[in-house]
């Protein structure tokens, strides 16, 4: 038997996680209360109000799972007993915070085994709670009894919001070091794997059709191996695309990426591109230790309308990562995880087969368990930063570099985000929206207007999607605050016409299906695949004519959300689910939530260069164990 106390700011304890086998026969706490007495003589006995015990079990639904039941009652004196009967990890972890910024309550119940939960000293109330790894698993926990304890606190903004530096030279150099990097507010540095020394690194900033070179150093610790730099979103040669397993960049050596930032021979569209590690096996990893960073296209025509620009334009890069009590990077479920180190997934634990070159794994964490999620949410690499504003408009670019997590977007005074474009470009038209959802690798180019507000903060924060999906949830938490001190003069505008590239013509034949799935069993390992195929660095799985228009399909049929995202080109969204796109993909797109069952047609025209070119999911576990194929375009 083994104790974790959870314990409040003050040093109270207000949980205790005991391990227990299966078998053994849960005892029932002994009563508080006493006899009580008169000088007349005794009295009755006053037997106290039992403890109120609850039972939730974790459940198969396919091979997802859920809390059942999902709403659960216990006194302050109970105890909640959680059986895990689904096949994968799972936790049980409260929405509400200590001041500390750990969870009230966090039980991780291992496949098949039980744990139950104790909450002497949290006040009486309802408490959401989610599992980690699968944050679309919800439920609800009352805990009757007095109101004395902790209910949570409300989190702390107190670090500044870092917007990384902006490089603006034709030919820039991004040496990939280990560097001690301020992430957390207190305590040491983290050291973490870094373009140039910082997380996120350096904002590259260029002018759509003017040729860029970006020279990576790999300067990283020997177990780091060799590396591959994808430039998300980008128009370019097959060499230059950041192949999983060739045109690698060695460690102690170099390679030099060339950007034209043109597409069919005109300047790309004024685009939101970031660039990232792209080695095979091995993405999670290098993408948690830190190796991302942001790249912006100007476009002048842009220039021209009103946008907010200067220190109004501020990219924001999000994403998750775990820390250890001293604050450095670990596994998201160490030490239960094997292979784990230093916050990245090898192959350690896990059994490579299958035909066709492809891949199948064993164990606690083979698909569909696979997940990177991190307990604390960043925003360019700082937890829960702060910044200063005037009360002027401002235009926040969004990116989503997490590895699995998703996040809604909303601001805590219920303001409406007037979305103005994509990653590769602008809308349209703006869209007002009360809530965006943003997959890993998906971004949202949006206006937030704070006239009026001097003296308020509003908190940019993540909430349950409010969608209809049917797919894997949303991380739930504040992501930072900004803090309205002035005003100040404002002549930026947004207007309803908006400068959005010509879309392609989309053929009514479909050229190519997509299906997205999980294969194997149990027994002899599962896989993520793609057309019933898990990636082969040897197989061609769809050949492309340069200068051809193509319709294709992405169609998921496993039970949890996938977020696809296509090499090279920029895409034009057809339809979703037969219907027309809604307004905000109804510009350039190279990243699609698709959720199980979803259709969603796609189309665009090849130009430029042969070679080979990628289709994945960018939840990047998923990647790593098979969902990625090859397409070929050729002369």
């Amino acid at each position: 038997m083994s104790r974790l106390h959870l314990r409040t700011a003050a040093g109270v304890l207000v949980a205790v996680i005991v391990v227990v086998a299966a078998a053994v026969t849960l005892g029932v706490s002994p009563l508080r209360g006493d006899h009580l007495a008169s000088a007349a003589g005794a009295e009755p006995t006053v037997e106290p109000t039992p403890p109120t015990d609850a039972t939730i079990h974790i459940t198969s639904r396919g091979f997802l799972a859920a809390f059942v039941p999902s709403q659960a009652t216990m006194s302050q004196d109970g105890t909640l007993t959680i059986v895990n009967d689904h096949s994968a990890l799972h936790t049980l972890t409260s929405t509400a915070h200590h001041a500390d910024g750990t969870p009230l309550f966090d039980v991780t119940i291992p496949p098949g085994e039980t744990r139950t939960l104790t909450v002497a000293g949290i006040a009486a109330g309802d408490y959401a709670f989610y599992c980690r790894p699968h944050p679309n698993m919800r439920g609800t926990l009352t805990i009757t009894g007095d109101d004395d304890g902790e209910h949570g606190t409300k989190p702390t903004f107190d670090q500044p919001l870092v917007v990384p530096r902006t490089i603006r030279r034709d030919h820039v150099t991004l040496d990939m070091r280990k560097a001690a990097v301020r992430m957390l507010p207190a305590g040491p540095r983290t050291k973490a794997w870094t373009y140039g020394g910082t997380w996120p690194g350096p904002t590259i900033r260029r002018t759509a059709g003017d040729p860029t070179r970006v020279t990576v150093v790999n300067d990283l610790p020997r177990k780091a191996g060799s590396m591959s730099m994808h430039l998300h979103g980008d128009h370019h040669a097959a060499r230059y695309d950041g192949q999983p397993s060739s045109f690698l960049v060695r460690r102690g050596q170099s390679r030099t990426y060339r950007y034209d930032l043109s597409a069919g021979g005109k300047p790309e569209p004024g685009s939101f591109f970031w660039y990232h590690d792209h080695r095979m096996d091995h993405t999670s990893r290098n993408n948690w230790m830190g190796l991302q960073g942001m790249f912006i296209v100007d476009d002048p025509e842009q220039d021209r309308i009103g946008l907010p620009h200067g220190r109004r334009d501020i990219p924001l890069m999000v994403s998750d990562r775990s820390f250890t009590k001293h604050n450095q990077l670990k596994p998201v479920m160490e030490p239960t995880m094997p292979g784990m180190d230093m916050g990245g997934m090898d192959m350690g634990g896990m059994d490579h087969g299958g035909s066709d070159g492809g891949m199948a794994f064993t164990g606690m964490h083979a698909p569909p368990n696979d997940a990177t999620v991190g307990t604390d949410i960043l925003v360019n690499g700082r937890l829960r930063p702060y910044l200063r504003t005037a009360a002027v408009r401002y235009r926040l670019r969004v990116l989503n570099s997490s590895a699995f997590s998703a996040y809604n977007l909303a601001l805590s005074d219920g303001r409406s985000f007037v979305q103005i474009g994509t990653g590769d470009g602008l809308l349209p038209h703006p869209v007002t929206r009360k809530h965006i959802l943003l997959g890993p690798s998906q971004r949202a180019d949006v206006i937030v207007d704070f006239h009026g507000e001097v003296g308020k903060k509003v908190v940019l924060r993540t909430i349950k999607r409010t969608d209809r999906g049917t797919g894997t949830g949303t991380s739930v938490g504040p992501l930072m605050q900004f803090q309205v001190r002035r005003n100040a003069h404002d002549d930026s505008r947004v207007p309803q016409d908006l400068p959005t590239p010509t879309l392609v013509r989309a053929p009514k034949k479909v050229s190519k299906t997509w299906t997205f799935s999980l294969e194997g069993n149990k027994k002899s390992g599962t896989f993520w695949a793609i057309n019933g195929k898990a990636y082969s660095a040897d197989r061609i799985d769809h050949r492309v004519r340069l200068g051809s228009r193509e319709t294709w399909v992405l169609r998921n049929t496993s039970d949890m959300t996938h977020y696809v995202h296509i090499h090279q080109e920029q895409w034009r969204t057809v339809s979703r689910n037969g219907k027309r796109p809604p307004p905000w993909e109804r510009g350039l797109e190279d990243t699609w939530k698709v959720d199980p069952g979803e259709r969603v047609v796609v189309a665009a025209r090849f130009t430029d260069d042969t070679g080979r070119f990628m289709i994945h999911c960018h939840m990047l576990d998923h990647e790593d164990h098979g969902m990625m194929a090859t397409f070929l375009v050729t002369r």
